[in-house]
C-alpha cells in the first residue's frame, strides 16, 4: 500500500497546523503521540517526515523518514513507519539511520504501530521488539552518550545509499502518489539538513 491522499485535512500533532489527510498519516499521528505522552520525548524534539535525499547514478533520489529524534541538533533516533513484515524492514531502517544527516542516529525502530523492532544502528542488531519496547527518551539520550558519533567513510556511504535504494526501489518505481517520492519532481535544489531546525515539525 502506498501513501495516498485521502482528501481530507487534519490537525498536526507535533506542529498544530493543519496538513494533508493520508493512508499513513493516522499511523505516523499516533506514533508521535506515543511518544510524546507516553515515552517522554519533548514535542520539539521530533520532526515528521524528513527528507533523507542522496544521489545514485547522478540522479537524486531518497527516502521520506516518518519521524526522527533531535538532541543538542544530532539526530538520536529514527523511526520508519512500515506497512507490512515488521522484520522485512529492518536492514532499510538500518541504513536510513546511518544515511542521517548529522548522524548516524544511535538507533532506529521499524513500526507498524502494532509490531517494532528497536534497531541498534552501529551493528544492525535488533535490541528487542513490539511497541511495548520502544525505549523511554531517557533511554534514547543514554544510547546516544553512549554511542559514539563516527560519520561514514565514503565507501560505506556509498553501499548504504545503495542498500537503500534497492529497498525503496519498489516504492518510488511504481507509487501513485508524488507524496512518495524524493525529492518530488520539480527544480531540483540543495536538501535542508533537518538537524539544523530541529524543532520545526512539518507533519
Amino acid at each position: 500500500m502506498h501513501e495516498v491522499s485521502l482528501g481530507g485535512m487534519l490537525t498536526d500533532y507535533l506542529s498544530g497546523e493543519s496538513i494533508a489527510e493520508t493512508t499513513y498519516e493516522e499511523f505516523r499521528q499516533a506514533l508521535a503521540r506515543l511518544l510524546v505522552e507516553e515515552k517522554g520525548f519533548p514535542k520539539d524534539s521530533l520532526r515528521a517526515k524528513v527528507p533523507l535525499v542522496f544521489r545514485i547514478d547522478g540522479e537524486d533520489t531518497g527516502r521520506v523518514i516518518d519521524l526522527v529524534a533531535y538532541h543538542d541538533g544530532a539526530p538520536v533516533l529514527l523511526l520508519l513507519f512500515c506497512a507490512g513484515d515488521v522484520g522485512s524492514f529492518e536492514r532499510e531502517t538500518v541504513s536510513a539511520a546511518r544515511l542521517l544527516p548529522g548522524g548516524p542516529a544511535p538507533l532506529a525502530i521499524a513500526t507498524d504501530s502494532i509490531g517494532a523492532s528497536v534497531l541498534d544502528t552501529a551493528t544492525g542488531a535488533c535490541l528487542s521488539t513490539g511497541a511495548r519496547s520502544i525505549p523511554a527518551w531517557a533511554e534514547v539520550l543514554a544510547k546516544s552518550a553512549a554511542t559514539p558519533r563516527v560519520p561514514l567513510s565514503e565507501e560505506r556511504r556509498r553501499k548504504e545509499e545503495r542498500i537503500l535504494h534497492a529497498y525503496s526501489g519498489f516504492l518510488y518505481g511504481t507509487c501513485c502518489s508524488e507524496s512518495c517520492r524524493v525529492p518530488p519532481k520539480g527544480p531540483k535544489g540543495p536538501a535542508k539538513d533537518p538537524a539544523k531546525d530541529p524543532a520545526k515539525g512539518d507533519g
